[in-house]
Formats: structure tokens, sequence, C-alpha cells
């Protein structure tokens, strides 16, 4: 009988073993899934990363640096049709589910097991949500399983509104752009209430593959994206038939959106790469600092309006001469001479197109734009003005590895005995050899040195024709040092940057030397004006303050330039083709690149106040002849004042 009873107790007692066994492996399941899982209640302390925003001298946002660019919005501000178009591509039950979509998940595992991979997730908003906030975007059944889990826990505590505004607010659209207001900002530069129809559809069809579907990307791909979610919305009766029709005829970005970082972005790269150096990418991009430039937000405007009026010119001309797509680019380059502070900076046509900075990285010859540093050491080393050469055909004997050497004038004519003054001013190119082999190239090598040229020159003769290659930023700041009375100061764009509290946490600190006398640099200034007066850049002597400048074109118009001062700015135009391939016949640096610096002169000065150019106690203007450098009475004709150390002027 007792055997009986024990087998009577014996299958309970194997049943209870065999539940206590499945119950312990679903428990041990269980917390294995969940002993890592992250607390929901992190959400409410969630911060991202801060933004580092670069403001321009006059207050203007530049740009905005951020690994997660996030701006929170309320859900009642998001439009509608965003909402609706999200849950139509995303998660059409979203309102009906407890987290998970137990159909939907059904058929993914159909077609997974099918496949023999992962092609369908079946994953609902709120499982997105959880994967964007506490998970790896890894693709395996154990993730599957903790994302199910946490989706769960969100809708027990969340409402669905308050999950939808998550999801808004914290998924990625590409780009950069954390949620739905940085999308809105980035694709469309408008506030995301003010997003129409079709641009709700694009931003709602990101989520699906973000790098791929961004309009900034590829447009082609984005509409496409765009239309089917536009479709879906109309299957579902969210949008009409007329609605739907409306919205697909729209672009995907018009020509003025998705331009929000590109205010002067030739600039902001330039500083960008400064402060990664300086004080470190992580910290720039995650601090959220608040960066102080120099540049001026007006002049940057009329510096890309006038780079982009000149190159129209010239582009109209170069389809007459017969080049059917002329791609010419246009750098400018705006300095204040007291300070050196970089007030205006364009660096190509098109930065999206190339990001390559022709104004800073480019090094190209200067042409007859180097003179003016060959006669600055000659009025150093007491030079004056009304010195004669003699500008007559000549031959350097072994000037050329060897070789002998007949440079030519642009003009092929030459004027005899002239004055430093005209050489200068009509840009004569025999004077300049002449004075470059008294000198010493390699002492004119030098002095471009000191005076800001930091790429390296030849000393050879031809060094006085620009055929050593600078960039265009090193070129401008060495003509700065001739109105600002002989002092060099290093060209800057940061004046300041302070974290997130106000504190400044990196200053400028200024770097000036003496680069030349303050009596020479007043000279070179007197002879530089005489250029604009009497000489190549004529066509600005119109403008109602002092200036000096000069032009410079290179051999077959590959480049042409124009570097030139007032009292207050430096400035500097180059014009040319990346591929070194001519602009075309007689594109000299007065026709191509003067006209730029003109417009945009012009428009700097228009309320600053009128200055002189800075005249030493040891200086006295005399009028003289241009072509003998002999004194003349005032009212004598072709009659030029010219400034000279006292001691050295002409005398009757």
């Amino acid at each position: 009988m007792a055997k009986i009873g024990f087998q009577k107790l014996k299958i309970p007692i194997l049943l209870i073993v065999i539940a206590g066994t499945a119950c312990g492996m679903a428990l041990g399941a269980f917390f294995a899934l969940t002993h890592d899982l992250p607390q929901i209640r992190s959400l409410e302390t969630y911060k991202p990363s801060a933004t580092t925003r670069i403001f321009s001298a006059d207050n203007i946002l530049l740009a905005e640096l951020f690994v997660e660019k996030r701006d929170p919005v309320p859900l009642e501000i998001v439009p509608g049709f965003l909402k609706s178009a999200l849950i139509a591509t995303e998660d059409r039950n979203f309102y009906r589910h407890i987290g998970i979509d137990l159909k939907g998940i059904l058929r993914a595992v159909v077609r997974d097991i099918w496949a023999g991979e992962f092609v369908e997730g079946a994953s609902t908003l709120t499982q997105q949500l959880s994967k964007t906030l506490f998970l790896t975007p890894r693709k395996t059944i154990v993730r599957k399983l903790k994302e199910a889990l946490l989706a769960f826990h969100l809708e027990r505590r969340y409402t669905k509104d308050e999950i939808l505004e998550l999801y808004l607010n914290q998924v990625y659209f590409g780009s950069g752009a954390y949620g739905v207001a940085s999308a809105a900002h980035i694709f469309f530069g408008k506030p995301v209430g003010e997003l129409t129809l079709a641009e709700c559809a694009l931003i709602a069809a990101m989520p699906k593959a973000p790098s791929r579907f961004s309009p900034l990307i590829n447009k082609e791909l984005a509409q496409k994206r765009r239309d089917i979610v536009l479709r879906q919305m109309r299957e579902i009766d969210v949008i009409t038939d007329a609605q739907y029709r409306q919205a697909l005829a729209e672009p995907v970005l018009t020509p003025d959106q998705g331009k929000f970082a590109r205010n002067a972005p030739y600039f902001v790269e330039y500083i960008k790469n400064f402060l990664e150096d300086d004080i470190g990418s992580t910290r720039l991009y995650k601090s959220g600092l608040t960066v102080m430039t120099t540049l001026s937000h007006d002049l940057q405007k009329a510096a890309e309006q006038a780079t982009l009026n000149a190159l129209r010119s010239l582009e109209s001309r170069m389809k007459k001469n017969g080049i059917a797509q002329p791609e010419p680019q246009c750098a400018l380059v705006a300095l204040d001479v007291q300070t050196g502070a970089i007030l205006a900076m364009t660096g190509g046509r098109d930065f999206v197109q190339s990001p390559f900075n022709r104004a800073t990285m480019a090094l190209r010859q200067p042409g007859s734009a180097f003179k003016p540093i060959v006669y600055a050491l000659a009025v150093e080393r007491g030079f004056s003005q009304n010195q004669t050469v003699l500008d007559a055909p000549v031959i350097f004997k072994g000037a050329r590895d060897g070789n002998d050497w007949q440079p030519e004038n642009f003009s092929k004519t030459y004027m005899g005995e002239i004055t430093l003054r005209k050489a200068l001013a009509f840009s004569e190119n025999i004077p300049a050899i002449r004075l470059n082999e008294t000198l010493g190239p390699a002492a004119v090598a030098d002095f471009a040195f000191i005076l800001g040229i930091h790429s390296p020159l030849q000393p050879n003769l031809s060094l006085a024709l620009g055929t050593s290659e600078v960039t265009l930023m090193d070129l401008t700041s060495a003509y700065a040092v001739f109105p600002n009375r002989g002092k060099k100061i290093q060209p800057f764009g940061v004046l300041k940057v302070m974290d997130a509290a106000g504190r400044t946490v990196w200053q400028r600190t200024p770097q000036v030397h003496i680069a030349m006398s303050r009596t020479g640099a007043a000279i070179i200034t007197d002879m530089l004006q005489g250029v604009i007066r009497e000489g190549t850049g004529k066509m600005a002597g119109h403008l109602p303050f002092p200036l000096g400048g000069k032009t410079g074109t290179t051999n077959d118009f590959k480049d042409a330039l124009f570097i030139g001062f007032s009292p207050s700015i430096a400035a500097g135009v180059w014009v040319g083709n990346d591929d070194f391939t001519p602009l075309g016949n007689g594109e000299t640096g007065a026709r191509a690149a003067l006209p730029a610096w003109i417009e945009f002169m012009s428009q700097a000065h228009n309320d600053r106040p009128y200055h002189y150019f800075d005249i030493p106690d040891d200086v006295v203007s005399v009028r003289m002849d241009p072509q003998t450098g002999l004194p003349v009475p005032e009212n004598a004709r072709n009659a030029v004042s010219a400034m000279f150390k006292i001691g050295t002027e002409p005398r009757r």
C-alpha cells in the first residue's frame, strides 16, 4: 500500500519540479534581461551635450557646433501634419498598442525566418524611442527583447502623447538634427510650427535611414522617400487628394533652405580649425561655449555680394570668348588695419560645392601685387620716390638656371629713365627687376617674411614679378603694415571664448612687432596712393576717401589680384581658375579683381568716419615731375605730390 501511495505522489512532485525549473529559468531569463536595463526615470534628468555658438562681432549667430543638436519643443507646437505623417509611416497602431505590436512582431518573425536574417524590425514608436535612448543599434534577439520590455515600461509610466513628444524631441533625423525642431531649423531654416505639409512629410521620412534620406545629402532619394510618406498619409485619409497633389509639387528644398550654418561658412571653418587646435575638439563641440569673433556681418554680406557680382561679369565675358561653362573662383579677405581683426572672408563661390578656402589655403602667384614689397624694402634702405631707374629692354646673364633671361614689360613698351614712383604706379616690370637685383633677392624674401609672408619664396630675380606663390591672407596682411605705421599684427578671427556660465576661458593675445619704420611705411603708402591716383588702379580713384593699392596679373592671365587699403581697412581680392587655366585675354587684376575690391570698399566705408593716412613729423610732401623726379611749381601740368623724408626731398 505504501508503494502505491508513493507512486501517486511521484507525478505531482515531478510536475512541481518541472514547473519550478521552468519558473526558475523564466525568472533567470527575466533577471538576465532586466538586471542591466537602464532606469526609465533617467529620462527626466537627461541632458544632451551642449551646443557651442559662434557669433559675429555685431552679435549675429554665424554657426552652431554640436555632437547632438537638440532643441526640445512641447507637443502642441508640433504641426498636426508632422504627427500624422510620423504615425502613418512608422506606427499606425500607436494609439492602440501597449508598446509592442504583437501582430507586427509575428509578421516580422515569419519574414525574418524566411529570409534567414533580420529584414523587418516591427518596432513601434515606443520601441524606437527605447532603442534611441537606452540601447545599442545592434540587431540581436536579446536586444529586441530588452527593447520590448523598455517599451512596455515606458507605456506604463507615460501617456501616449508624452511618449510621442519624447520621440519627436529625441530621435535622430539626419545631418546632425536630433528632434523635430532641429530638423526644421537645419533642413528648412524655420521654426517647427511653420512647416508645410510637404516639409512635415520629409521630416517624418528621415528616421528610417537618416544618413541616406537627408535632403542635404541626396535630394532625389529624399524626395522619393517624402512622396512615399505623402502617399501613406493619403491612404489613411489624413490628407485630401488636393493636398497630396500640392505637396508632391513642392521642391524638397528651396534655394534658401538647408543653409542654416552657412553664414560666412569659409570664415566659420577657418576659426573652427583654429579652435580645435587651440582648445581641443571635445571642449569645442560638447561644452556649450560662446565664441565671439571679429567678423562684421554687414561687411561679410558686402564681400559676398561683391565677389558674386565680379564672378557674374567675368563669366559673361568668358562665355563670349568661347568657354561654354566657365567656373572661375573669387576670394576676398578684409582686415582691420590697426588690430589685424578679420572683418570679412570669402573663400570661393560656393562652400557646399567646394569648402577649400582660397583666401587662406590657396598658394597662387601674386604677379605684380608683390612689387610693393620690393619697393618698400628700397624705401627702408634709403631710396627716394624721385630716384630714377632705367625702363628699357635688358638681358640678365645666367639668371635662370645658368641661362640668360630677357624679361618684358606687360605692355611690351618702355618708358626710359623714370622715377620709382612712376615705375610702381604703372607696374613696369623691368624697373622692379633692376631694383630687386640691387637690393638682393634674398634680402627681399627675408623682408617679405618680416611683413607676414609665410610661404617659401624663391630668392631669384623673378621674385619681383610675383613668381613665388603666396596666400591671399598673407599678402593682404603684409599690405596692412603700410597704413599701420610699419607695425605688423598677426591676423586673427576669434576675440574670446566663454563657457556656459559666461566665464572667459580663452582670449586673444595680440601679436605685434615692428616690421618697418614709421617713415618708410608712410612713404610706401604714398607711393601706393599713386597707383590709384595715377596708374593701374585709377578705376578706384573716384572713391571719396584715401586709398592705396596695387594690381596683380600673372602669365597668361591665370591669376588676377588687387590688394589695397584705406586708413582703416586692408582688403585683398583674388580671381582665378582652380585648375590654373587662363581666365581669358585681357583679364588683368584691374579688370577682373579691382571691381570687386571697389564695390566692397565702397560698402565698407559707408558708415565709417573719414580718416587720413599717417604723416610722421619727419616727412614732407613735394610737387614733382613723375618722369624726371625734379620739383615743379604747384600749378605745373602732370605734376604729382610725393612724400619724402626731410632732407631727401628733391630741390630746384
